[in-house]
């Protein structure tokens, strides 16, 4: 099973403070926390280590753990983070062929401070992942059965287009994992190109930035899932620009649009897959939570490869959630990425009660 990933490439510096020398503050009627740091003080961490990560660096290193043949077309500047980047590709037999190199900007850096619920916030400097062009998109790259495309930044979003239509033009398994900025700037773009995806892959916040664009079309609310003990989505919907839409009311509209598997995740909360016939919904599994970040490329890219390797929707999602339950047991994004036996060890070990809605009765 041939596998091309493209997207982000990046250097991440994790630094692990103790809850009691940073401050946090959660707004009780919103969302939103924040980590406060006292101006002009220096702050002890219990450590600082530097790590390859990148949504498109991430989910090749998870799909050659679970033993896919798997090259990545990312770019990245003429600097020693590319160096380190190369050499821990081919250490985890990772292709690098078609990787571009690009001395008008570093390659991709980011700050992660870690604290408290060890929710990162995360400074980011996208540097040579914003400049991805035509030409660096090799039409043999994609002569492959899976074509997996994590966040594009800035101007390297515009290749989006060219991606998909030349892994189509391949009959390539087409799986997204856009990011927030990606759907908020450019959804005319993603809107239009739904029918040609097969898996796209979205948590519940980027799913809030859609909703409005869905209301336009198909109107607010929708069905309602039925049963006892509903999942937190199934009761409370999504939410996004003023506008609200249930589960099902969303997932029957993305559907509607063309796409084949819409993949919703929703931290510790589980994760569901729609279709347009069904509503399916995993649990998270109990795990200590180290860090968070790249939690969702391990979910997104095990689930496809999962499809990839031709298992069902419901062992590819259960295999996707223990997974990522693996990767946020670690600081960084990649040390918990599970090997192929390991992963099936896990899910025959490991109880987990999925559960299915029909939309057609839920729409009744």
């Amino acid at each position: 099973m041939r596998v091309l990933t493209l997207g982000g490439a990046m250097i991440d510096t994790i630094a692990i403070i103790s809850s009691d020398r940073i401050e946090r503050m959660a707004m009780h009627n919103a969302d939103s926390s924040y980590l406060l740091l006292e101006e002009g003080s220096k702050i002890e961490a219990q450590d600082v280590s530097t790590h390859c990560g990148g949504g498109g660096v991430n989910a090749a290193v998870a799909m050659a753990r679970l033993g896919l043949d798997v090259a990545t077309l990312v770019k990245l500047g003429r600097d020693q983070r590319a160096e380190t980047l190369l050499a821990a590709l081919m250490d985890e037999g990772v292709s690098t062929r078609w990787v571009v190199r690009d001395g008008r900007a570093p390659t991709g850096a980011s700050v992660l401070i870690s604290s408290h619920d060890r929710n990162a916030g995360v400074f980011t400097f996208r540097g040579a992942n914003t400049l991805l062009e035509a030409e660096d998109l090799r039409d043999d790259a994609f002569a492959v059965d899976v074509v997996y495309v994590s966040n594009l930044s800035n101007k390297s979003a515009e290749m989006f287009p060219r991606i998909v239509a030349a892994a189509k033009a391949n009959g390539a398994l087409v799986a997204v994992n856009p990011g927030l900025r990606q759907l908020s700037a450019y959804w005319p773009t993603v809107e239009a190109l739904l029918p040609k995806i097969d898996v796209l892959a979205i948590n519940r916040t980027e799913a809030g930035t859609i909703v409005p664009h869905l209301v336009a079309r198909a109107g607010e609310g929708g069905a309602r899932l039925t049963g006892d003990d509903l999942p937190f989505l199934a009761v409370k919907g999504l939410h996004g620009g003023g506008f609200e839409m249930t589960l099902a009311g969303f997932v029957g509209a993305m559907t509607e649009l063309g796409v084949g598997r819409l993949v919703l995740t929703d931290g510790d909360r589980g994760a569901y897959v729609g279709t347009r016939a069904d509503i399916l919904f995993c649990p998270a599994v109990p795990c200590e939570t180290v860090g968070t970040a790249g939690a969702g490329d391990a979910f997104a890219s095990t689930f496809t490869a999962g499809l990839g390797l031709g298992w069902s929707v419901e062992d590819a999602l259960r295999a996707a959630t223990l997974n990522a339950a693996s990767v946020i047991g670690y600081v960084d994004t990649q040390t918990g990425l599970l090997a192929c036996d390991d992963l099936r060890a896990r899910m025959a070990d490991t109880r987990m009660d999925l559960r299915r809605w029909e939309l057609a009765a839920a729409a009744q």
